[in-house]
Order: structure tokens, then C-alpha cells, then sequence
């Protein structure tokens, strides 16, 4: 009997509504401590404020906040998302908004399309300046960039602007990316039909980053590109060259280098072993016959997955990999020079290993549709090109804040729905006193996201303003 009491004591009778301000997002006060820290919302407003030519209503900073904090909290992606926030006391709270500050769907929409096709490539300016800014930080040796497209699968649209056939036969975007590790430092918002090596986008966006890395960070910093065989083009290729970066880039099996490879003689090849995997390749040099140069050619055949399964004969996809890394230029030089005269860089299996870590970029791409989505909400170009900026500007500073403010709690490799999972979705109340506006959590949640640590170092985050 008196166990069936003790049992009944914990059972919930009934529900009530409470005024204290309660919320369920209560991590967000670190995101939005930590996107006033670094100054990114004043950046924003700087540079769109042409936007608003009134001081009447919400303030571009607070405008530009909200959408962040949006995309951070990632709940939905559906813009009438922000008419339920606007009622939330609690969320409001969270990311440091007055309640008459509030976005509403409509107040979004309007803002979002006064954004024109002229002005929303402004956005990439800011991802650049972050991307300088991580430079300043991390100081690399050596940078290792990486190029590729991204499938937005928007089919089910009606009616988008600039949804077209993708070569994953879905109708949707395809913008073009560059990676540098798990940062995206630069984009082209696209149609679907836009293929890898379209128009000029790739040599305009390398040479501009290129010349931004000489400018605002090292002139003779080592540079190497890695692309798959979309962009295997004598105009990238001629680009880089002019540029004196590193490429490593897919080619296609032409009917000459199959008949070069089948003659070859068994003695001419090797056998390599990383990432689990195990390839059979050789070497030579080559160029196509409108070319003016050789590159260095390597072809690969892999003979053993990652789970040392051989593999049958017509499960070996072969791969040709052009490079101009190891010729007598000035990116080998440089090479060379940063790493003791070792030509581990610059070997075979270097370069092999390189090339498949093209995988990394998709990684990146997986973690960009994690973290904001496919689906664009707008019926025109323009606004949804202004929002995919926001959405990658912001997927970038998740990196960034797992780095420099999660680092030793948060691991790297969370993906946005498990970091949501773990360090957002936090009860928390806010007590307001006097002089202090109080969040409280539980002793739980305070322990084990070291929430003291993680305040602090937010509160005291690097401003990348000063980065130009």
C-alpha cells in the first residue's frame, strides 16, 4: 500500500498555465551571445543599409540577428516559424529580443525580397571577409581548397524561379561551392541546369579568392585545388597555372590513355594502401592535343574496398588524375620549401589520397542540408538566393563556434541536428531582477555542457570586424 502511495505522488493531476518565461531553446543564449561577440549581425547591416531607409520598427542588426538565431535553432525552415516565435516570450528571451522586436512571416518575406539579383552577391563579400578571418586565426601552412556543385532538390515546387533539371534528375539549384576543410568560404547561387564548369564561375571565384588569401593573408602562402572530373577543363587548368596554385583534378578515360593503359606492362605499377583502401596505379606525363603543357597523370584502379573485400573486375571504377604538383614550377617550389624538401605532398600516393578526399567536400554539402535544408521558400530568384546566403554564412559560424567556443565539449563532427539535440533543446527559465536578467537551468544541463565555460568564452569571442 505504501509503495502505491509513494507512486501516486508523482503522477501529474493537471495542467496549468504559468506567466513566468519559461523557454525550450534556452542554448540559444549562447548563439546569440556569441553572434554579438563577433560583431556579424553590424557587419550585415553595414553592408545592406540600403535596405532600410527608415529607424522605424525592427533595426537591421535585430533584423539580421533573428534570421541567424533562425537558422541556428533549425526547428523548421518554414517562414511562418517566425509567427509562432513572435508569441514565444520565452524564445525571445533566449537570443536577447525585445517581444515588440519580433519578426513576424510577413516581416521576413518583405525584407527578404527587397534584396535584388544586383545586390544579394553583397552576401558573398561577407563570406569572404569570414573566411579571412579564419585565416588570421588559424594560420595555415599550407591551403588546401576544394571546389564542387550542390543538388538543392526543390521538385515539388510549383512554380521556383531558377528551378531546373539537375543531372540527379531532380528539379532544383545547383549553386558552386569552395571548401576549405569543413568551412564553405565561397558560393554561386545557380539554376539547376547550371553544370559544374559553367560559364566562368570557377576561374572568376578562384582567382578572387586566390587573390584574397595573397592579400589579406600570406603572398606565398601554398595553395592547392582539388576538383573531380566536372571541372576538367584547359581553361582551369591554364588558370591555375597563371595563378601558380596547385591542381589536382579528375580527368576523363579518352580512347588513347585506355589504349596507353592496356599496354602497359604489369612491372609499371603499383600498389597503394590508405583511407582502408587499396589502389593499383602508374604514372606518366600527358596532355591533350590542343594543350600547350604536360601535366603529371596518375592512373588509379581500386582493388579492395575500406572493408578489404576484393573487388570483382567491373566493380573498379578507374580514375585518371591530372596534377601539376612534382613539375619544376613555383607551387612545388613552395611545397617543397614548408616541408623540409620531402616530396611526401607531392608523391603518387599523395596525390591519390588527396583526390579522394574530394569526399570531404559532400561531407560539407551533407552537413549544409543538415543544418538549413533544401527547400527554398520563395517564388522568385533573388530572395532565395539572399536566403541560401544567410543559411550558409550561418552554417559557417556553427563551424566556427564548435571550434573556438565548443572546443574540448563539442565535438567537430556533430552535425547540426545532434549539436540542436544536445546543447539547444534546454529548458531553461529567465528571472529578471532588478538589475540582472537571470537564465536558469538545471544542474544537469549546467554540467554537462560546462555551461560557465561555454558562456564565458562566447562573451569574450574574437570580432572579426577588423578583418577587410
Amino acid at each position: 500500500m505504501g509503495g502505491n502511495e509513494a507512486t501516486v505522488k508523482h503522477l501529474i493531476d493537471k495542467v496549468e498555465v504559468t506567466e513566468a518565461c519559461l523557454t525550450g531553446r534556452a542554448g540559444l543564449a549562447l548563439i546569440s551571445k556569441y553572434l554579438k561577440a563577433i560583431g556579424i549581425e553590424k557587419i550585415l547591416a553595414g553592408v545592406f543599409s540600403f535596405l532600410k531607409k527608415s529607424s522605424k520598427g525592427t533595426s537591421l542588426v535585430s533584423i539580421f540577428h533573428q534570421l541567424m538565431c533562425f537558422f541556428f535553432d533549425g526547428t523548421s525552415m518554414r517562414l511562418v516559424r517566425f509567427d509562432q516565435l513572435k508569441r514565444d516570450d520565452g524564445y525571445a528571451a533566449s537570443i536577447e529580443t525585445s517581444k515588440d522586436q519580433m519578426l513576424s512571416s510577413h516581416a521576413v518575406k518583405r525584407f527578404l525580397q527587397n534584396v535584388s539579383i544586383v545586390r544579394v552577391w553583397l552576401f558573398r563579400k561577407i563570406l569572404r571577409r569570414l573566411f579571412a578571418w579564419r585565416l588570421s586565426v588559424e594560420k595555415p601552412e599550407l591551403i588546401s581548397l576544394g571546389i564542387d556543385t550542390m543538388v538543392m532538390d526543390n521538385d515539388e515546387a510549383n512554380k521556383r524561379e531558377g528551378v531546373e533539371p539537375t543531372y540527379k534528375k531532380v528539379k532544383g539549384f545547383q549553386p558552386l561551392q569552395l571548401y576549405w576543410g569543413r568551412y564553405l568560404i565561397d558560393a554561386i547561387f545557380r539554376n539547376g541546369k547550371a553544370h559544374s564548369n559553367y560559364g566562368d564561375h570557377v576561374i572568376r571565384m578562384i582567382s578572387t579568392i586566390v587573390g584574397l588569401i595573397r592579400r589579406s593573408y600570406r603572398s606565398r602562402v601554398p595553395i592547392v585545388l582539388t576538383a573531380d572530373s566536372g571541372f576538367f577543363d584547359q581553361k582551369v587548368l591554364e588558370c591555375c597555372e597563371n595563378l601558380q596554385i596547385g591542381i589536382i583534378v579528375g580527368g576523363k578515360m579518352y580512347d588513347d590513355i585506355k589504349e596507353f593503359i592496356s599496354a602497359a606492362s604489369d612491372e609499371s605499377f603499383s600498389e597503394y594502401k590508405g583511407a582502408g583502401n587499396t589502389w593499383v596505379f602508374t604514372e606518366f606525363g600527358g596532355r591533350r592535343k590542343c594543350w600547350d603543357r604536360f601535366y603529371r597523370v596518375i592512373y588509379t584502379k581500386p582493388i579492395a574496398d575500406d572493408c578489404s573485400q576484393i573487388l570483382f573486375e567491373f566493380a573498379r571504377p578507374e580514375t585518371i588524375i591530372y596534377t601539376n604538383l612534382g613539375l619544376d614550377n613555383e607551387i612545388t617550389k613552395s611545397i617543397l620549401a614548408r616541408h623540409d624538401e620531402k616530396p611526401t605532398y607531392i608523391g603518387p600516393q599523395a596525390i591519390i589520397t588527396a583526390y579522394h578526399r574530394r569526399g570531404r567536400d559532400e561531407l560539407v554539402n551533407r552537413g549544409l542540408k543538415d543544418f538549413g535544408g533544401e527547400q527554398l521558400p520563395f517564388a522568385r530568384f533573388a530572395p532565395n538566393a539572399a536566403f541560401y546566403y544567410l543559411m550558409v554564412i550561418s552554417f559557417f559560424l556553427f563551424e566556427v563556434f564548435k571550434r573556438d567556443v565548443g572546443a574540448d565539449i563539442i565535438p567537430l563532427t556533430w552535425y547540426a541536428t545532434t549539436f540542436r539535440r544536445h546543447c539547444l533543446d534546454v529548458a531553461g527559465k529567465i528571472v529578471r531582477t532588478g538589475r540582472q536578467v537571470v537564465l536558469q537551468v538545471t544542474r544537469a544541463t549546467w554540467d554537462f555542457l560546462r555551461l560557465d565555460i561555454l558562456w564565458a568564452r562566447c562573451i569574450s569571442a574574437d570580432s572579426f570586424a577588423h578583418v577587410t
